[in-house]
C-alpha cells in the first residue's frame, strides 16, 4: 500500500513527461524569445526566500496561503507564491543607483497553498517581465503590447485582455471612508467575484451619498467596451477616480496605435488579491479555461519597500493555463520527432559508437541502443513510436545499415558511407 501511495503526487501538483513536457518547453522557449525581442534581460531568483519578502503587509498573500518551513537558524522561509516581490528585492539591491528603465524577464514556478484551489494546480509555471523605473503611460502600453504579442505568438487567435485600474477602486474607498482592512478586503472579493448582493449588504450599512452608493453597487457590472469608461465618468465626480478613467481612455488610444485595440475590454470591478497594485491591472482570458492565462499590473510602491523608489509594471503568462487553452482549442504545437534510434548488434558496437559520435557532432540527437535477442526489429520499431523517435537505423553489417521509416515501417538498405555523406 505504501509503495502504491508513493506513485501518486500531492494534491495540486502533477507530472509532465514525453510530448506534453516537450510541448511546454517549446512554448516557453518561443515566448521567452518574444520577451528578448522586446529588450528584456533574464533574471533568476531563488525558489524559496525569507517569509518577510512575501508577507501580507507588502500586499501579497496571507500567511496561510504559503508553504512555510524553517532553516537551521530558525528563520521562516517560504516557497515563493509570487515572483514579482523577489524581483523588486533584486532591483533594490543590484540596481539601486540606476535611474533609467530596467527591463527584466524570467521563467519560474510559484507555489500557493490555498484550500479553495480544489482541483486546481498549486504549483504553476510563470513566464513574465518587469519594467522598472518608468511610470509613463507608454510603459503601461508597452507591457500590454508585450502580453498580447506573447499570446498571439503562442498560437492563440481569440482572446480578450481585460483592463482595470486599482486606483479607481481606492479613490472610491477613500471617499466612502472605509478604514477597516478586513472590510475593504471583503468588499474587494465580493466585487471581484461579481457578487452584487454581497456588495449591497456591505454598502447599505454605510452612511453614503446616493451617487457613491450607486457606483459601488454598479462596480460589478462596469465591464465591457470603451463606452464603459464614459458611463463610469457619469457616475462619479471623484477627481482621482476620473483621473484613472482618463488614463485608461488614453491607454486605449495608444493600444490602437499598436494595432491591438480589438483584443481590449475594460473591467472597473477587476481587483487583485495582490494589494501592491497601484494603477492599471489586467487579465487575459480565452476559450478552454476559466482561469486567466495572463495577469499583470502597475506596482509603484513595492520596490520602495526594499529601499529604492522605483515605479514599476509587470506581466506574467501562466504557462499551464495557456497550454490547457491551446490544447482544448487544438492549437498547441507539438515538437516534431527529432531523435534517431541507432540499433546495433553487439559485434558492431565499435562502428555504432563511431557513427553515433559523428551524427552527434553534426547536431543530430542519437539514441544508441544495443539489440537484445529477446526483442524483434518490430518491437524496437514500436518502441521508437512510443518514445516519439522519428528515425530508426539498424546496424548489423560492416558496410551497410538498415534505414527504417518509423511511421510506415518501410525498410531500405544503405551504405554507411552514403549515410554519413547525406
Amino acid at each position: 500500500m505504501m509503495k502504491e501511495k508513493l506513485l501518486h503526487t500531492p494534491e495540486g501538483v502533477r507530472d509532465l513527461y514525453s510530448s506534453e513536457c516537450a510541448a511546454k518547453h517549446m512554448l516557453q522557449q518561443h515566448l521567452h524569445q518574444v520577451l528578448k525581442h522586446f529588450g528584456f534581460q533574464d533574471i533568476q531568483t531563488p525558489t524559496f526566500e525569507f517569509f518577510d519578502i512575501f508577507n501580507q503587509e507588502r500586499g501579497t498573500l496571507s500567511s496561510k496561503d504559503m508553504y512555510k518551513f524553517f532553516d537551521r537558524e530558525g528563520n521562516t522561509l517560504v516557497l515563493r507564491p509570487d515572483i514579482t516581490p523577489s524581483i523588486a528585492r533584486c532591483v533594490a539591491k543590484y540596481f539601486k543607483d540606476e535611474s533609467l528603465p530596467i527591463r527584466l524577464c524570467y521563467i519560474g514556478n510559484t507555489y500557493i497553498n490555498n484550500s479553495s484551489y480544489q482541483g486546481k494546480l498549486k504549483e504553476v509555471t510563470q513566464l513574465g517581465a518587469e519594467l522598472m523605473n518608468d511610470n509613463s503611460i507608454d510603459a503601461d502600453a508597452e507591457m500590454l503590447a508585450l502580453t498580447m504579442e506573447c499570446l498571439l505568438q503562442s498560437g492563440l487567435k481569440e482572446f480578450q485582455l481585460e483592463i482595470g485600474d486599482a486606483d479607481f477602486f481606492r479613490a472610491l474607498i477613500e471617499e466612502a471612508g472605509f478604514t477597516e482592512e478586513e472590510e475593504i478586503t471583503s468588499l474587494r472579493e465580493l466585487i471581484e467575484s461579481k457578487n452584487m448582493f454581497g456588495v449591497e449588504e456591505i454598502i447599505q450599512k454605510k452612511e453614503l451619498g446616493a451617487e457613491l452608493k450607486e457606483i459601488f453597487l454598479k462596480l460589478p457590472e462596469l465591464f465591457g467596451s470603451l463606452e464603459i469608461l464614459s458611463l463610469a465618468r457619469k457616475l462619479t465626480v471623484n477627481p482621482r477616480a476620473r483621473k484613472a478613467l482618463n488614463h485608461l481612455e488614453e491607454l486605449y488610444s495608444i493600444m490602437a496605435e499598436y494595432g491591438y485595440e480589438k483584443y481590449i475590454s475594460f473591467d472597473l470591478g477587476m481587483l487583485s488579491h495582490y494589494n501592491y497594485y497601484t494603477g492599471i491591472i489586467f487579465k487575459a482570458y480565452t476559450y478552454g479555461t476559466g482561469e486567466a492565462i495572463a495577469t499583470g499590473g502597475r506596482y509603484d510602491n513595492l520596490v520602495g519597500q526594499f529601499g529604492k523608489d522605483s515605479p514599476a509594471i509587470g506581466l506574467a503568462i501562466v504557462i499551464d493555463q495557456l497550454m490547457l487553452a491551446l490544447s482544448r482549442q487544438k492549437l498547441l504545437k507539438r515538437p516534431e520527432a527529432e531523435d534517431t534510434l541507432l540499433l546495433y548488434d553487439s559485434k558492431y558496437r565499435k562502428q555504432a559508437i563511431s557513427l553515433a559520435s559523428q551524427f552527434r557532432k553534426e547536431g543530430l540527437n542519437v539514441v544508441l541502443q544495443k539489440h537484445k535477442d529477446l526483442y524483434t526489429t518490430e518491437d524496437y520499431l514500436e518502441y521508437a513510436r512510443r518514445m516519439n523517435i522519428g528515425g530508426f537505423l539498424y546496424l548489423n553489417s560492416d558496410t551497410e545499415i538498415t534505414v527504417i521509416d518509423a511511421e510506415s515501417g518501410k525498410k531500405q538498405r544503405a551504405s554507411i558511407e552514403e549515410l554519413l555523406t547525406r
